[in-house]
């Protein structure tokens, strides 16, 4: 990637942080009115995961009580200090099992190893030219043996999409119609299931019965 061009992605990453701090407020009255939403929340319940847990993008904590039913602890990583100010609102009684922590994602760097991984809502965010050293970041915070869940949706409207189909930088408005960029990939569960074994990652993703996905899994087991 030449300089021009890494300075433009890093302020289209930049513009996200900036939209979903600025929605925080706003951020339940978008939620996707469509089927599938149920089987989401079945996979996080078969995902059950226990002892130490990461969740990544926790955003307002919509999945975060979900997760302390039988983690014994979850630390929750944002970029946005709105946004964790809900999510702390929503575990106000578990607090004392919840470590947040402020930080960009792309630059955090995990100070432990957990025994599960999830991710909610935030894998499409991903820009394509991180996703590998994402899931890198990802496999250093995992301890052996640990999986990983993430949910996510392919939707994009028609308004949204300010270059066409084939771009994944998208236009989003809050109430008051200001206008952010943020990154929004259009996963298919082929394509991120080919990707991730590729990237040596034993995840078979799902489609729901509407435009989410969710994928469950871990580490590939090493050739023998």
């Amino acid at each position: 990637m030449d300089v021009s061009a890494r300075d433009g992605d890093q302020q289209l990453l930049t513009d996200q942080i900036a939209y979903y701090r600025a929605v925080a407020e706003e951020y339940l009255d978008n939620q996707i009115d469509e089927p599938g939403g149920d089987e989401l929340t079945a996979a996080v319940e078969e995902f059950a995961p226990t002892g130490e847990v990461l969740e990544l993008a926790c955003g307002p904590g919509t999945w975060t009580p979900r997760l302390l039913r039988r983690a014994t602890t979850v630390t929750a990583v944002d970029a946005s200090p709105e946004m964790q100010a809900l999510a702390k609102q929503r575990v106000a009684a578990d607090l004392g099992r919840v470590r947040f922590i402020l930080a960009d994602l792309f630059t955090w760097e995990p100070d432990r190893r957990y025994d599960g991984v999830f991710m909610g809502f935030w894998l499409s965010h991903v820009p394509w030219d991180r996703f590998a050293a994402f899931w890198t970041l990802v496999d250093r915070s995992l301890r052996p043996g640990g999986r990983v869940l993430f949910v996510d949706d392919a939707y994009r409207t028609e308004q949204e999409l300010i270059n066409g189909e084939a771009s994944t930088t998208i236009r989003r408005r809050l109430h008051d119609g200001t206008p952010h960029r943020a990154v929004k990939v259009p996963h298919t569960p082929e394509g991120l299931t080919r990707e991730l074994t590729r990237l040596g990652w034993n995840i078979r993703v799902h489609q729901t019965s509407g435009p989410f996905y969710w994928g469950l899994g871990g580490r590939a087991d090493p050739p023998r």
